[in-house]
């Protein structure tokens, strides 16, 4: 015979599966703040809206790219300042330069090389971003099939042969830089 506990037990038991379906998953589902998660040995906090937000930004390719120009220009600029000091003007007498010519010399420098430098970074970075997304990996092959690209649209401006030989040249170069990085950190 069943006892009276274990009728209100079989009551209570008793669930329609499409309410259920309809609270869990369906157009009217509650959404609840309170979410129990297991405590584990090394567990973190969630993360809130706005740290998912600002996570979500700092790793957009958009992000990656504006990031690399940036830095590409004040790599550049360093490297245009230094070349311009050591690099004497031949065209002009010593003694007929003045520091408004040194000086416009160092600003076309420094802007020269900072350029390319923004322009090489943005496009490598772009390129690499883009096909770890749409190859859902990160490992070397993106960053030497983005400096194969990045070289070859380099190279291809001074020709084919040129495109071809940066194309080698850059994707070699990404690859080494890329595998000490890894072995290294």
């Amino acid at each position: 015979m069943a006892s009276s506990n274990d009728v209100q037990h079989e009551q209570t038991t008793k669930i329609d599966f499409n309410q259920l379906t309809e609270m869990l998953i369906g157009p009217n589902r509650r959404i609840s703040d309170k979410v129990v998660l297991p405590i584990t040995f090394a567990s973190q906090p969630l993360k809130t809206k706005e740290e998912l937000r600002v996570e979500a930004i700092f790793e957009s390719c958009a992000f990656k790219t504006a990031t690399s120009c940036v830095v590409g220009f004040a790599c550049g600029a360093f490297l245009g300042l230094f070349s311009a000091s050591m690099d004497p003007s031949i065209g002009i007498a010593p003694e007929k330069q003045t520091l408004k010519f040194i000086m416009n010399d160092f600003k076309v420098k420094i802007i020269s090389y900072g350029k390319s430098f923004a322009m090489i970074g943005a496009v490598f970075s772009g390129i690499e971003c883009g096909i770890e997304s749409h190859r859902g990996k990160s490992d070397w092959k993106n960053g030497t099939l983005a400096g194969g690209i990045t070289g070859g649209m380099i190279g291809l401006r001074a020709g084919v042969k040129a495109g071809i030989v940066g194309a080698a040249g850059f994707a070699a170069f990404s690859t080494v830089i890329d595998h000490y990085m890894r072995s290294r950190f």
